[in-house]
């Protein structure tokens, strides 16, 4: 399966026509050949039923075994905004009591479990982009989530549950972090004074007593951020959105885009800053953006051609390298900044819209 499955995701990578493709010839060039050498028989529509109908709608593909929908597909054409069809669809799954389903367009592959908690995005486990991602990676999720003796098997909800709990456990974490930070310098402990004491005596040679650490964290805390407030001061936050400055601290805010030489970017998370101005670099330096490799961190490289060597590895467009993303706010604004220089732009060239 592997083997006739890789020449196929390496064909998709190459075809730049895909994004020109409506509804229909995604169907037929993509969806169909995937499915059929996934182990899926295309041509019976007793386990590859198309346009399946539910509460009067229908889905594209529902993939069935002995006449039980086991994944539901839904398909949409390159231009579509796939955010606007996830509700439906899983709603659909819902309703169908249908553990996997897949919303794409031939290029970007959603994956849920709708019948899990969450939010939308909370229940998308894994994301597939065909120009994006290394080609065995994609086969291997394609045949982790999608392959017939997968699903039938229940291996399939097995594997995505797997990542599925795993980023929950990320949602928790980051949820929690903010609250016990504003609960460790609001309640100081032993280990957050010592700290502070040796910090302090690193600096200057002599180390406070125990006594004098914590009146200054007492006497300083509504000067300390904290990212966790009550919610009605971040609701007031939300009316106005505030573009930072670069020096600032992002600690606890969430970006809403980021502006390069006056061209604004909207973007939903931190590190997608990080990737569109990597991307933009790449496209703008395509013959020296190799430059971004001499930027290394104090034990791993930030940037490589081995994804191996990250944490969290993101690879850039239309280059063979990868960058690190499991960075903090501030950490991926200098990472920006520090990109930025490479190639002669200052900071003066970017502005960040953030809450």
């Amino acid at each position: 399966m592997r083997e006739k499955l890789l020449p196929l995701i390496t064909q998709l990578k190459s075809d730049k026509k895909l994004v020109s493709y409506d509804e229909a010839s995604t169907k037929q060039a993509v969806i169909l050949r995937i499915l059929s050498l996934l182990g899926w028989d295309t041509f019976n529509i007793d386990e590859v039923n198309p346009e399946y109908s539910v509460a009067g709608k229908r889905v594209d593909f529902s993939l069935r075994y002995s006449n039980v929908n086991k994944a539901f597909i839904e398909v949409k054409k390159i231009s579509e905004d796939l955010e606007k069809h996830q509700e439906q669809l899983l709603n659909y799954s819902f309703q169908e009591g249908v553990k996997l389903s897949i919303l794409t367009n031939g290029i970007t592959w959603w994956f849920y479990l709708p019948l899990h908690e969450g939010s939308w995005e909370q229940r998308k486990f894994y994301t597939i982009e065909i120009y994006d991602q290394n080609a065995e990676e994609i086969v291997d999720r394609f045949i982790d989530y999608l392959a017939k003796e997968n699903i039938i098997s229940g291996k399939a909800i097995t594997n995505a549950e797997a990542i599925y709990k795993s980023r929950q456990k990320n949602y928790l974490i980051k949820e929690t972090l903010p609250k016990a930070w504003s609960k460790l310098i609001s309640e100081p402990n032993e280990l957050l004074i010592d700290l502070l004491a040796e910090a302090t005596e690193k600096l200057c040679g002599f180390k406070p007593d125990h006594s004098a650490v914590e009146n200054f964290i007492s006497a300083n805390f509504s000067k300390i951020e904290s990212p966790y407030r009550p919610e009605a001061e971040k609701k007031a936050d939300r009316l106005k959105i505030v573009s930072t400055e670069i020096n600032g601290s992002y600690s606890g805010r969430s970006v809403t885009a980021f502006n390069f030489q006056e061209t604004r970017y909207e973007v939903r998370f931190w590190k997608d800053m990080l990737m569109g101005i990597c991307n933009i670099m790449s496209s703008m330096h395509r013959n020296n953006f190799e430059r971004v490799l001499t930027l290394q961190g104090t034990k791993k490289p930030y940037f490589t051609k081995n994804a191996n060597e990250l944490r969290l590895p993101e690879k850039i467009k239309n280059t063979n390298i990868f960058v690190e993303t499991n960075l903090s706010a501030n950490g991926i604004v200098k990472m920006c900044l520090d990109v930025l220089s490479l190639f002669g732009y200052t900071k003066d060239d970017l502005a960040i819209e953030a809450h």
